[in-house]
């Protein structure tokens, strides 16, 4: 039996044209969510704001989209999440530490996971230039 390259024709536009959707119809990206940390006072006030949005379909996830910190003057800070999976149970989201009261913003744009029942934090992480004191805020995702 022999096929009509019309129909053939036809069958091959209709299937590109249902893949030409955007792919996220598939999975809508949720709504970007703000976390404001704070740690510390005067010259040692850090603050810290981390936007992240929910891995749509997936259990204890979300991508991290920036993140940004402004030191104390006298401090270096830094932003953490409670990583399963790290040295001391955190791993850092950004870089480099602010230090001096400088600023710093970074676009990490990564996912991060955690089994279900850990629940996901951030950590706004300060200390005093040589010493032992150390500022911090903990926040759930």
């Amino acid at each position: 039996m022999r096929l009509s390259a019309l129909p053939a024709a036809a069958l091959v536009l209709a299937t590109l044209a249902a893949g030409a959707a955007p792919a996220t119809a598939d999975a809508p990206a949720g709504p970007v969510l703000p976390v404001d940390l704070e740690a510390g006072k005067s010259r040692h006030h850090n603050t810290a704001t981390v936007l992240y949005e929910r891995v749509d379909g997936a259990v204890n996830s979300v991508r991290i989209k920036s993140v940004s910190i402004t030191s104390g003057e006298l401090d270096c800070a830094w932003v953490a999440w409670n990583d399963p999976h790290g040295t001391d149970g955190w791993s850092n989201l950004t870089t480099e530490p602010s230090c001096n009261g400088t600023g710093l913003g970074e676009h990490p744009d990564i996912i991060i996971k955690a089994p279900a029942g850990h629940p996901l934090k951030v950590r706004l992480a300060a200390d005093h230039l040589g010493s032992d004191v150390v500022h911090k805020d903990i926040q759930k995702l």
